[in-house]
C-alpha cells in the first residue's frame, strides 16, 4: 500500500504545527500573564490539590505539563466580522482574556491562582480557531469537555431560566454567579462527574435545561473570545 504524499499545507498538518509551537513554550504563572500583547491561543494547567483533580495535577508535575485543564482562544477585536487586516501582534486580546480567567479563579472559594500556569502563542487570526480545535481534540481538557462555565462572563440582567453553570457550582465564588438561580446539579453530582471523566468512564447526560443553557453560553463565550 502506497501512502499519500505528505502535504505540509494539509489542515491537520497546519494544526499540528501550531500545537507543536505552542507546547514548546515554557509555562508561566497565570497571575503573571497580563503584560503580553496580541491575540492567539492558550493552554491552562492546574497543579493544586482540589479533590477529584489529582490526575490532572499529577500529569503536570515535575515539569511534565501533559494534562491541561482548559484551552481557549482570543481573536482580535472584530475578528469574526471578516477581513485579514488585523495585526494579531498588537492589542490586548490575550491579556484581557487571561485576566478574566485569573479573576474567576481568584474569586472561587476552593481554587488558588498560584496553582495555575499557562502557555500562550500569538497566532495570525485565520489560524487561531484551527489551533484551538486541535489542542482541545488532543487533550480533551476537563473544563472544556465535562465541566462547562469557566469561560463565562457576567450575563448582565438575569434571565428567568438561567442557572449557575456547573463550574460555578463546583467552584463557587464568582460575584455574578450568586445572582443566578440554583442549578439542578449538585456539588456531589459534579464531583462524581469529574472523577468519572478523568477515569475514562462514560458521563451521564445532563438535564436538558442545562444542556440548552450551556449551548447558549458557549456561543456567548465564543463571541467574547472573538473580541465582539
Amino acid at each position: 500500500m502506497i501512502d499519500c504524499p505528505y502535504n505540509p499545507l494539509d489542515k491537520a498538518n497546519l494544526a499540528k504545527s501550531i500545537e507543536f509551537e505552542l507546547l514548546g513554550r515554557p509555562p508561566i504563572p497565570l497571575s503573571a500573564a497580563g503584560d503580553m500583547k496580541g491575540a492567539g491561543i492558550y493552554v491552562i494547567y492546574y497543579m493544586g490539590d482540589f479533590p477529584n483533580c489529582a490526575p490532572i495535577a499529577a500529569g503536570n508535575a515535575n515539569g511534565a505539563f501533559s494534562r491541561p485543564i482548559y484551552i481557549g482562544k482570543a481573536i482580535p477585536k472584530g475578528g469574526r466580522k471578516g477581513g485579514l487586516s488585523a495585526d494579531t501582534s498588537k492589542g490586548r486580546a490575550l491579556a484581557d482574556r487571561l485576566a478574566q480567567h485569573a479573576a474567576s479563579i481568584e474569586q472561587a472559594s476552593n481554587l488558588r491562582i498560584e496553582d495555575f500556569l499557562v502557555r500562550f502563542l500569538v497566532v495570525d487570526d485565520i489560524w487561531i480557531p484551527l489551533g484551538e480545535n486541535i489542542l482541545i481534540e488532543t487533550f480533551k481538557p476537563l473544563w472544556n469537555r465535562a465541566i462547562d462555565g469557566f469561560g463565562n462572563r457576567d450575563p448582565g440582567r438575569r434571565r428567568a431560566t438561567q442557572y449557575r453553570s456547573p463550574w460555578d457550582v463546583l467552584h463557587p465564588g464568582r460575584a455574578f454567579a450568586t445572582k443566578l438561580a440554583d442549578s439542578p446539579l449538585t456539588d456531589v453530582v459534579l464531583r462524581q462527574r469529574v472523577s468519572d471523566y478523568l477515569s475514562g468512564k462514560p458521563l451521564e447526560n445532563l438535564p436538558k435545561v442545562i444542556e440548552e443553557q450551556q449551548a447558549e453560553e458557549e456561543a456567548e463565550v465564543q463571541q467574547g473570545a472573538d473580541g465582539i
